[in-house]
C-alpha cells in the first residue's frame, strides 16, 4: 500500500511582529517559521484548523508537503507548536526542511507495553523516568513512538535507553546508559525495606551498659 501524503497549504506572511501575528490569529490562522538547508527562513502562514488536523492525522514525525506557498515545492517536519495556556489552540509552529532520504534526529515518545512483573506479583510501582528518546534516521521512516516491553521486568529492575530496539536504519542519541523505566517496590515495601537496615555506621545501643573500669580514674 502506498505511503499516505500529507499535505498543508501555507501562505506568506508579509506583516512581522507582534501585531502581524495577533491579526493572524484572530483569521484563523496560525503564524509559521519554516527553516533549514542552509535557506533563509521563511516566514509563513497556515490554516490553525487545518494545521490541528493534520497533526491529528499525520502526528508529529510525518513528511509534510507544503503546497501554495512561495518558491518551489517543499517538504517539512514540524519541529515545534506553541500552545495557548487557556485556549489550548496552536498559536505558533517551527518547520523544519526535510527530504525524504535525509538522517535528521528526532525525539521520539516512550510507551510501555504489558504489566510488570513487580507490579503484577509484588504491588510494585511502574515509573517512567525518561518519556522521550532522541534518535537518528531516514526522515521518511521515523515512527510516531517507540515501544518498550515491561513484562519481565521485576522489583528493583530496570531499562536503558540502550536496551530499547530501534527501527532499522536508525541509531540512539540519547546516552545509552540513560534509565528509561524502572519498577521501585510500593512504599509500604520500601518503608519496610529500608527500617531492616541500619544506618551505615551506626553502633548498636546496649541499654544499661556498665561504664568500663578506665572510666572516671
Amino acid at each position: 500500500m502506498a505511503k499516505q501524503e500529507f499535505k498543508l497549504e501555507v501562505e506568506q506572511r508579509s506583516k512581522l511582529g507582534t501585531t502581524g501575528a495577533h491579526a493572524l490569529r484572530a483569521a484563523g490562522k496560525v503564524p509559521a517559521v519554516l527553516y533549514g538547508h542552509g535557506v533563509v527562513p521563511e516566514h509563513l502562514a497556515v490554516n490553525r484548523r487545518d494545521f490541528e488536523d493534520l497533526i491529528h492525522r499525520a502526528g508529529r514525525n510525518a513528511i509534510i508537503t507544503l503546497t501554495g506557498g512561495p518558491g518551489k515545492r517543499q517538504t517539512a517536519l514540524v519541529r515545534e507548536v506553541q500552545i495557548h495556556p487557556v485556549s489550548r489552540r496552536i498559536i505558533h509552529a517551527d518547520l523544519q526542511r526535510v527530504s525524504a532520504d535525509e538522517t535528521i534526529d528526532a525525539r521520539l515518545a516512550i510507551v510501555t507495553v504489558g504489566v510488570a512483573e513487580g507490579v503484577r506479583t509484588a504491588g510494585a510501582v511502574m515509573d517512567v523516568i525518561t518519556h522521550e528518546l532522541e534518535v537518528a534516521g531516514p526522515a521518511s521512516r521515523i515512527p510516531e513512538h517507540l515501544e518498550v516491553d515491561v513484562t519481565g521486568l521485576g522489583v528493583h529492575e530496570h531499562v536503558t535507553a540502550g536496551e530499547i530496539t530501534l527501527p532499522a536504519g536508525f541509531r540512539l542519541v540519547t546516552p545509552p546508559e540513560t534509565v528509561v523505566v524502572a519498577i521501585a517496590p510500593s512504599r509500604t515495601a520500601r518503608e519496610l525495606e529500608e527500617a531492616a537496615v541500619p544506618a551505615e555506621g551506626a553502633e548498636p545501643e546496649v541499654i544499661g551498659a556498665q561504664p568500663s573500669s578506665s572510666e572516671g580514674a
